[in-house]
């Protein structure tokens, strides 16, 4: 029996909810943990934010293949709990171990954005894939825009209110799940994934080598602009001696842009099937960026430069999403959104991990706002760390250049739920 209306709308609402309780965190965890009574050092700052990341590598490929063949809403279920015990344990915390135990319990869960980007595949044509991933990305843009907002509002009260309100949303979250959201894959479709798909399907056909770049440029990419999850607080504290609400006001900012971008711009131009150019050009934008941040001098020129990491992270992240699913059959749509899930899973720990490199050992221990000789070598570690972003931006920029398109994507009806 087909249902009155189209699951798009209610993945939208899931993966926006999602996004609120992820983009609260992000602009107040480097700062928690780095606070009494934690003060941890840069190289435990890097892991603590990447951590999450780093297992959930490990779980998202998992996931993926669970989702194929269980189907995608008892999987997304499952993540979305395990996300909302993993910030209760960050809101409880008294001691850093317990940080890490809920970044920790969080990746573990799984990945409810793969499988919601599995859903997404489920529905739509093969032609039509890049776009409706604009919809992803639209609600982590409009998750960024709230989240973040809320996050540093919250904390003006309490450093511990934004986990526990993000703990409450995945709660909600995950009710929403369970009473609303359709099976977008069907039990035949499952056991016809258990008799003959492989997960060298996902290269099958002449495409593994198309595929296996565009993996490589999700890594670099994601990467790269990961550097900002645990340094774009700290910068803004320490360069504009912005407090938490302010530089959530910074990514709410951000957030405004990807949804203008992802949700409006990225549609229209997706018509004239120039996926590859959108994807060099947003690599371009997002690499020029991360170059430009750390040496701006004044507010605006600021402001500017996340303008542009907003276009440029807007174009690429959909644009390659969207490739790699058009050209896979749709019954490893699961898998293969895992195995990019993984790219970026690991990005987002390389990145945090490497970008607290150049800052100084006694960072945390620093008396705010910063002067002299702790500022020159503070401001000379963002530097640093920035420009090695934006190198790491650039190289995705190459491997997209690479690219050999198929001259057809894979046909396939999408599934009707």
């Amino acid at each position: 029996m087909q249902p009155s209306r189209s699951p798009i709308g209610i993945i939208f609402l899931t993966v926006f909810i999602s996004m609120v309780g992820f983009g609260i965190v992000i602009p107040v965890l480097p700062v928690y943990a780095k606070s009494e009574p934690f003060l941890l050092n840069p190289t435990q700052l890097g892991w603590l934010v990447g951590i999450f990341s780093l297992v959930q590598l490990f779980a998202a490929p998992l996931f993926g293949k669970l989702s194929d063949r269980i189907g995608r809403k008892p999987v997304l279920l499952v993540s979305v709990i395990g996300t909302a015990i993993g910030f209760f344990v960050i809101g409880k915390a008294e001691a850093a171990w317990m940080l890490f135990l809920g970044r920790i319990i969080d990746g573990a869960s799984g990945g409810n954005i793969a499988t919601a980007q599995a859903c997404i595949a489920d529905v739509t044509p093969p032609d039509k894939r890049s776009r409706a991933m604009g919809v992803i990305g639209a609600a982590f843009g409009l998750g960024f825009i709230m989240g973040p907002a809320l996050g540093g509002i919250l904390a003006s009260y309490s450093h511990t209110a934004p986990f526990y309100a993000a703990g409450a949303l995945s709660i909600i979250n995950a009710i929403l799940i369970w009473l609303r959201l359709p099976e977008t894959y069907p039990a035949q479709k499952r056991g016809e994934f258990r008799e003959h798909a492989s997960l060298g399907e996902v290269f099958a056909g002449g495409r593994g080598g198309f595929i296996s770049l565009l993996l490589v440029a999700s890594l670099l990419s994601t990467t790269g602009f990961a550097f900002i999850h645990v340094l774009f607080a700290l910068f803004c504290g320490d360069h504009f001696q912005w407090g938490l609400r302010e530089t959530s006001y910074a990514f709410a900012y951000v957030g405004v842009l990807a949804v203008l971008i992802q949700g409006g711009l990225l549609r229209r131009l997706l018509k004239r099937n120039i996926e590859k150019q959108l994807a060099a050009i947003g690599a371009l934008c997002l690499a020029g960026s991360l170059f430009w941040l750390p040496r701006v001098s004044g507010v605006g020129a600021f402001l500017g430069s996340c303008a542009l990491m907003a276009v440029g992270n807007g174009l690429l992240t959909p644009t390659l999403s969207g490739m790699a699913s058009r050209y896979v059959h749709g019954r490893a749509q699961g898998r293969l959104m895992g195995l990019m899930t993984s790219a970026g899973s690991l990005g987002r720990f390389l990145g945090p991990a490497l970008a607290v490199l150049p800052l100084p050992l006694s960072f945390s221990e620093m008396a705010r706002p910063l002067m002299g000789e702790m500022m020159t070598s503070v401001q000379a570690g963002y530097l640093q760390a920035f420009t090695a972003a934006a190198g790491l931006v650039a190289a995705s920029m190459i491997c997209v250049l690479l690219l050999k398109v198929p001259s057809q994507p894979v046909e396939e009806t999408p599934t009707q739920v």
